[in-house]
């Protein structure tokens, strides 16, 4: 247990806060031990992991558990299945390569994305026509509660667009400690149809894009490719990816929308539309806009960037702020910050 610990290294928008109390944990028998102190001292509690879809706006009175729970497990179930287990800990990059190395298919498209495996399935991340709950099997996680373990599967987890029940209902409530995957071994699931994959595999010397010719290999390099080109590195200039999320509207405001707007793109879904944020934010002006030490990638707009390295958690919640009056005022449509705010 440490006190007054900078947790700039612990978010990667590398905003200078501190815990007032830190622990970091590498075991069940850890982990139980600092709720039990939390919780004599009563103090609030945050549990971290890889830092990468927060924002501290201002020090954190409590204690603060970093999660390094280690360790992954396979059990092959078929010819053409494999349930693969990961501890919440793991870096979820390396977790992929983990499984292609092993010809595992079915995150591949999921590439690069920031963070640990544990933080995966509270926000169901997803990209380039992937969702964790795609290969979601269950996961295991702690109550904080009763600290009991107890186990979600697929059904219990009440997945949505970048939703799950640890946002909703059980945030606050639970651990991630585990997630299993259930991945295929060989007649994998291909998904070229999304964003900028196709050209990446042009340039990649794939001109056939059938089951046969782009394998999973491929698609994760043209993955990294494409987010490598387009999203910065948030060692270098700090960020949490894409900061909104995307937001879904009645097909009839899309309509009137495109009276207006006859460019705005969407993407039909039943009797609602999803509309790029990215592209709302661009034509409101804020593409590469900068306003202090924040600003909005010149290559993405999607993204906020702490652009000096000095920006305060505040200056970064102020600047998100002014994006989403902007769009309302423009559009109509009210942006969802995808970042936690603390």
């Amino acid at each position: 247990m440490q006190e007054n610990i900078s947790l700039k290294p612990y978010n990667t928008f590398g905003v200078e806060v501190s815990a007032r109390y830190f622990a970091d944990v590498q075991t069940l028998e850890e982990l139980l031990q600092a709720l039990n102190y939390s919780k004599t001292q009563k103090l609030p509690l945050l549990i971290l992991g890889g830092g990468s879809n927060l924002l501290f706006t201002k020090d954190f009175d409590g204690l603060v558990i970093q999660l390094n729970l280690k360790g992954i497990t396979e059990e092959i179930i078929s010819e053409n299945e494999v349930l693969v287990t990961s501890k919440a800990g793991e870096n979820w990059h390396e977790f992929v390569q983990f499984c292609l190395d092993r010809n595992y298919g079915g995150l591949e498209n999921l590439s690069l994305i920031p963070g640990n495996v544990g933080t995966s399935p509270m926000q169901n991340i997803g990209a380039y026509g992937t969702e964790i709950k795609d290969t979601f099997v269950s996961c295991k996680v702690l109550n904080l509660e009763t600290l009991v373990i107890e186990e979600f599967d697929h059904e219990k987890c009440n997945f949505g667009y970048r939703e799950s029940i640890f946002k909703r209902a059980g945030k606050g409530k639970y651990v991630i400690l585990d997630v299993t995957f259930k991945l295929t071994r060989k007649k994998h699931s291909i998904k070229t149809e999304y964003g900028a994959i196709q050209a990446e595999l042009k340039n990649l010397g794939i001109e056939n894009f059938d089951k046969l010719s782009v394998t999973i290999q491929d698609i994760s390099k043209a993955v990294i490719n494409i987010r490598q080109s387009k999203l910065p590195d948030p060692k270098v200039l700090g960020n949490a990816g894409s900061f909104f999320k995307n937001p879904t509207i009645p097909l009839s405001q899309f309509e009137n929308l495109k009276q207006k707007f006859s460019i705005i793109p969407g993407y039909p879904n039943g009797n609602f539309v999803k509309v790029p944020a990215g592209w709302l934010i661009e034509q409101c002006g804020w593409k590469g806009k900068q306003i202090g030490n924040v600003a909005s990638h010149e290559l993405q707009s999607l993204v906020i960037i702490n652009k000096t390295g000095k920006a305060s958690g505040k200056e970064i919640y102020d600047f998100s702020t002014m994006i989403i009056g902007s769009v309302k005022e423009k559009f109509g449509i009210e942006l969802e910050r995808e970042v936690n705010i603390l």
